[in-house]
């Protein structure tokens, strides 16, 4: 079985619906059941006796984009476990980039990090390289760029601590900095934070990282030793915009590209293209009487 939940333009949805569903027996694909989830609400769920989830994505596409959509094999139900990516998933910049311009080298540094994220080089190596340009900046250039440029996604402070309102354990795992994350994660509420760490002396930085890379490996290895502590047969939901985040939103039973770049759009089970973060929680049959206000 397979149960797809979509948020689309409300003014085209039965058209655009009909039309899917053509497409969809054209492949064998017949949709047993179709209709909204709530009277009035904006959540059409969608359930097929049987199905590829690649297939059924590729038509919810092609009929409804821009949209919100999450497809699972089952019953979809709250997670108990939620891992997210930090810069342009949780906060609407990335990091290092907004941080070079304190170095005067935005666009130098900018470049590197869009080809990292397209997933055209090699994460650490682009890491290492961008923070070796930083080398000599002022530590404190951080806490004036928290300030000034770092702002949270539309709807972040909301999912985060609506879900944690529900059981679930929310980790924020990023390839960015603690400098930047471990404020971000506080101010969203996240309980667990995990990032790579700048090396500073004498106030500045040396161009360096103390320890091991935080990489895609390490963002699956993450979600998978959480879901090992919460026991059998627990849910993960997992965020990300970036292809560093594609194994962990491969590893998890609802992997969601939020305004993703093609690569880690690709391969997820769902997709924000058209809402902000609170569109999760409407996917995830989360009223809004009971969502816990950011």
């Amino acid at each position: 079985m397979l149960i797809a939940r979509l948020i689309a333009d409300p003014a085209t949805l039965e058209t655009r619906l009909d039309a899917a569903k053509a497409a969809l027996a054209d492949q064998g694909m017949e949709i047993a059941m179709a209709g909204m989830l709530d009277f009035c609400g904006d959540v059409l769920q969608i359930s097929l006796a049987s199905g590829r989830i690649d297939a059924l994505l590729e038509v919810l596409d092609t009929y409804f984009s821009p949209a919100d959509m999450l497809v699972s094999k089952g019953d979809i139900a709250i997670p108990r476990l939620f891992v997210s990516d930090m810069d342009s998933t949780m906060i609407g910049q990335e990091c290092i980039d907004e941080l070079a311009d304190y170095a005067g080298i935005k666009p130098q540094i900018a470049e590197i990090t869009e080809r990292a994220m397209q997933g055209e080089l090699d994460f650490e190596s682009a890491l290492r390289e961008r923070v070796g340009l930083l080398e000599g900046l002022d530590e404190s250039a951080i806490e004036q760029c928290l300030d000034e440029r770092i702002s949270p996604m539309s709807g972040a402070r909301t999912l985060v601590r609506t879900l944690r309102s529900k059981g679930c354990r929310t980790v924020l795992v990023t390839g960015g900095f603690h400098h930047f994350a471990d404020p971000v994660g506080e101010q969203l509420g996240f309980e667990r934070v995990v990032g790579n760490r700048l090396a500073v002396a004498d106030g500045k930085l040396t161009g360096g990282l103390v320890g091991a890379i935080t990489d895609s490996s390490v963002k699956k290895r993450v979600l998978e030793e959480e879901l090992v502590s919460l026991g059998d047969n627990a849910l993960s939901l997992a965020t990300g915009d970036g292809a560093n985040d594609i194994p962990m939103i491969e590893a998890a039973d609802y992997g969601i590209a939020y305004r993703a770049k093609a690569k880690a759009r690709a391969a997820a089970n769902g997709r924000i293209d058209r809402g902000d973060l609170t569109s999760i929680l409407k996917l995830l049959n989360i009223p809004e009487s009971d969502w816990v206000a950011g």
